[in-house]
């Protein structure tokens, strides 16, 4: 075994064999997988094999896709075959609502070139006559993927490996991960076998490695407590049954091909031909989390007892829809453990507070993940940087207040929302509320439905209080919900006259010392505002492209007061506390801290707001205290709202006069009381997020997770007027030399009469695929559909016409100048 390696993967499953084998082709040497049982002894052994490739994730959509491509070449590679039966893998759809999910992922589809067709039930029938379908709408069918065996794919990407010059050792536990400060440290012990055990011997190794992966899988746990970090990744046991051959089936195929990898996604399960049988595996509500704390050491290669009761209803919808399954019997079954998130995406990514340490924990979909898990994550560990944005897979988007109890119930509801409709309006309940500001209870009197982000409750709209009106708040669509009336006048409201918005879970840092303001000219790549001022700037990757967006406040000469997107506290935290910790030296001291939690926000906005503030500020002259003159746009001040002190920034997200008012979070209900009671007489209304998210399109604010990424520059996102190029910072060559590939606009669109753009949509322009969306809704200025999105650069002009896709169907959109509403920014800047 090596005692050095540039790259030590732990974990010899289909994800980590991959990573191993991505490194390797990519040019990387001396390269260590250590696997403590056998390759595939973990889940992938007892895994379906199926690679569907649909899904509503754009980065999870190339992973999956890259997976299907890649593993048709890995026989003429390795000269193993992996085992890959490309029957296609049709979705059948009982109900209206379904056939809109899939339309929408169709879209999402075409933005990637994920082939795929539409078929009737009739078509279905006449194709695979053993299906019923009576009580189907359609379905969705893709003919590339279908399934493969996990072992021999997994074997062929471990040959693969070999033959670049991994090392692969087998029956080597790690035990510990040191960091020297320079390198890492692996060790452990070997294993043996005694009585169908695997135990420890008394041989150890250790070994010394650049970098370091862990792809763990059901040991994810026990990887995170030798690391010291919290990770979501809990298994939950999967059940799956596979028939004695069905007779029909059998003489159906003596002249036929075999059927596709069938889903009936209403029912919760999904079906394959095996031998002549069937393979029905379900997604039912009830199945626990197990190994929460850890996997037994006596737990291999085994399986859980099987609980046909938990079942039983799946079971009973699969003989309803392959009616010759009825008289077959149960030949064998399986109940393993596979690892799930809360939100269903794997962890992939550097770890939390590590240096050169990467994870690759959370699979749901191995199999189907790991070909592009290995080819991303490879590219991020050479290259600095993956070519799509895998933000939303990195492990930092769960922060440290995340814990075994929330992990594992939430891993449960993950798992039995599997297979249910995923409106783009979705709000999971369990464990809820958990983070809440301290005005929580009071707008849930006034009528907040809340949504849920990094934890936090935020409120998405304000329903009725009248009982008449109430409607069904859990009542989604893929259109314009119950709720879309409600956003439309929450929008209606901060244009005419003034709303209050709760982002109290922005994540908020306070950078102060003698090396913050160097620190903070190289780390942006915009200006640093004067004492006083407040500028919009980004933090860049290595390879140049956007990876925080910050409003950065200068309170004094050497220290600085940093906010950015509550989604995202953990992940914007960890990337600036390591550039911190590697530049102090350079600039000098550097003192960080995260007060998100110290600070709660409102914001006011519209034509009205400074006269409900007049009302309150605490002043000699309070007339004049929020004025052009004392107070101009872009600015802060310390003021008094009555009893409350206050940071007020003069900036608002809705493109309205406004400031955020950022105060003490323990104060948060006596100033929420104040401002609802002093702005009662101008009609002071409570506003959602989903009123927001619409009215910053208007004036083309891009958001960080949709249009700013990791897969594009400042410049593509059209922003130079916050990069300065006079200065030096970070990610700027890698930013030049990129060019500009694609570019973001705003968009108007002529869309259905009851549905907008939700942002996940594919751009067109004379039968071509130009761009997609990355964001949509409605504009209560325009009064049409509105999108923000990438296209190619020479068509981002204004007045050009283009097509997106929406509900199967292709709707005129016109690309407008950058800030459509307001575009001298007059009202934003109008005085009192």
């Amino acid at each position: 075994m090596k005692t050095h390696a540039r790259a030590v993967v732990v974990g010899g499953g289909a994800v980590g064999a991959s990573i191993a084998y991505h490194l390797a082709r990519a040019g990387w040497q001396d390269i260590l997988l250590l696997e403590r049982d056998e390759l595939t002894a973990g889940s992938t052994w007892h895994a379906a094999g199926l690679l569907p490739l649909f899904n509503m994730s754009y980065a999870a959509s190339h992973i999956h896709d890259y997976s299907v491509k890649f593993y048709k070449t890995l026989e003429e590679d390795t000269g193993l075959n992996a085992g890959f039966a490309v029957v296609g893998n049709l979705r059948m759809a009982q109900t209206d609502d379904r056939m809109d999910e899939y339309r929408l992922y169709a879209s999402t589809a075409e933005s990637v070139g994920i082939e795929y067709q539409w078929l009737t039930p009739s078509e279905i029938k006449s194709r695979w006559p053993l299906i019923r379908t009576d009580d189907l709408k359609g379905a969705i069918f893709h003919p590339t993927d279908g399934y493969i065996n996990p072992a021999d794919v997994t074997q062929a990407m471990a040959k693969g490996a070999r033959q670049r010059g991994v090392e692969i050792v087998r029956r080597a536990q790690v035990d510990a991960y040191d960091w020297t400060g320079s390198e890492w440290i692996v060790s452990g012990r070997m294993m043996v076998e005694k009585g169908g055990n695997l135990i420890a011997s008394e041989e150890t190794f250790e070994i010394r490695a650049e970098h370091v992966v862990t792809a763990t899988g059901n040991h994810a746990q026990r990887t995170a407590k030798m690391l010291g970090i919290k990770h979501a990744a809990i298994p939950v046991e999967h059940q799956y049954i596979v028939t004695e051959p069905d007779p029909a089936l059998v003489e159906w195929r003596k002249s036929n091909p075999e059927h596709p990898v069938i889903r009936d996604i209403d029912a919760k399960w999904y079906v394959r031909e095996e031998r002549g049988g069937w393979i029905c595996g379900p997604y039912e509500f009830g199945a626990p989390a197990c190994f929460e704390h850890g996997v037994p050491d006596s737990f291999r290669a085994d399986l859980f007892a099987l609980d046909l009761d938990r079942i039983e209803q799946e079971y009973m919808d699969f003989i309803h829809r392959i009616p010759t399954s009825e008289e077959v019997g149960l030949k064998d079954d399986f109940n393993g453990p596979i690892c799930y998130t809360p939100d269903g995406n794997p962890l992939v990514g550097p770890a939390p507070g590590l240096r050169n340490m990467w994870l690759a924990e959370g699979f749901s979909f191995g199999i189907t993940a790991a070909g592009g898990t290995g080819y991303y994550l490879a590219q991020m560990m050479v290259e600095g940087e993956a070519e799509i944005d895998m933000a939303s897979m990195d492990p930092k988007r769960y922060g440290d207040w995340i814990t075994t109890e929330y992990t594992a119930r939430k891993n449960e509801e993950s798992y039995s929302h599997m297979l249910i409709l995923h409106y783009p309006d979705e709000e999971r309940e369990a464990c809820r509320p958990l983070r809440t500001a301290p005005c929580y209870d009071r707008m849930k009197a006034r009528g907040a439905q809340f949504g849920c982000v990094n934890g936090w409750e935020r409120p998405n709209y304000f329903g009725p209080l009248d009982a008449a009106e109430e409607f069904d708040h859990e009542s989604r669509s893929f259109r314009r919900g119950g709720w879309w009336q409600y956003a439309v006048d929450e929008a209606k409201a901060i244009r005419e006259g003034v709303g209050l918005i709760d982002a109290t879970a922005f994540a908020k840092h306070r950078i102060s010392g003698p090396g913050a303001t160097a620190f903070l000219e190289w780390f942006t790549c915009n200006k640093l505002p004067k004492v006083g001022r407040i500028n919009l700037t980004y933090a860049l990757t290595p390879t140049g492209t956007t990876r925080t967006e910050y409003t950065i406040v200068r309170e004094a000469e050497d220290s600085y007061y940093l906010v950015s997107a509550g989604a995202w506290t953990a992940y914007d935290e960890d990337y600036l506390y390591k550039l911190i910790t590697e530049k102090e030296a350079e600039f000098g001291r550097i003192n960080a801290q995260d007060v998100t939690t110290q600070y709660g926000v409102f914001a006011i906005a519209g034509p009205k707001s400074r006269d409900v503030l007049n009302r309150l500020v605490v002043d000699a002259d309070p007339a004049t205290v929020l004025s052009n003159k004392r107070f101009p746009w872009l600015t802060m001040r310390n003021i008094e709202l009555k009893m409350c002190p206050v940071m007020a920034i003069r900036v608002a997200y809705t493109g309205e006069l406004g400031w955020e008012l950022h105060h003490p979070i323990e104060m948060q209900n006596y100033l929420f009381d104040q401002l609802m009671a002093t702005g009662e007489p101008d009609g002071l209304k409570l506003v959602g997020a989903r009123a927001q998210n619409w009215l910053r399109q208007e004036k083309s604010y891009r958001a960080f997770g949709n249009e700013l990424g990791r897969d594009a520059t400042p410049l593509e996102a059209d922003l130079p007027r916050f990069v300065d190029l006079t200065k030096d910072f970070h990610g700027k060559a890698a930013m030049e030399s990129t060019g500009i590939r694609a570019k973001c606009v705003t968009l108007l669109i002529d869309g259905p009469a009851d549905a907008d753009p939700w942002g996940r949509e594919a751009l067109y322009l004379e039968g071509e695929k130009v761009g997609r969306l990355t964001s949509g809704g409605y504009s209560v200025a325009f009064g049409k559909s509105i999108g923000m999105g990438y296209v190619r650069p020479d068509l981002a002009n204004a007045g050009q016409k283009l097509k997106v896709r929406m509900m199967d169907g292709l709707w005129d959109a016109e690309i407008r100048e950058d800030s459509p509403y307001d575009p001298q920014n007059v009202r934003i800047r109008q005085d009192g």
